[in-house]
């Protein structure tokens, strides 16, 4: 797991807490501070797994090289 992955679940986490804090209050900026922290937080997570695949790859690849 690389820090892309890590934090991008930590935002999703903050993301539902402060949208459910919001609703819970009746704060719609809070609510949509959440839902907004969630996207950026899955979009943080899509890049870090897809940085993950590559270098999966290219380790596979260097591997098949050296036999």
């Amino acid at each position: 797991m690389n820090k892309d992955q890590v934090s991008g679940r930590v935002d999703q986490a903050k993301g539902k807490v402060k949208e459910a804090a919001g609703k819970l209050v009746g704060n719609d900026r809070l609510e949509a501070e959440g839902q907004a922290d969630q996207v950026k937080g899955k979009v943080k997570g899509a890049f870090g797994d897809t940085k993950e695949r590559v270098k999966d790859k290219v380790n596979d690849i260097i591997d098949k090289t050296k036999r």
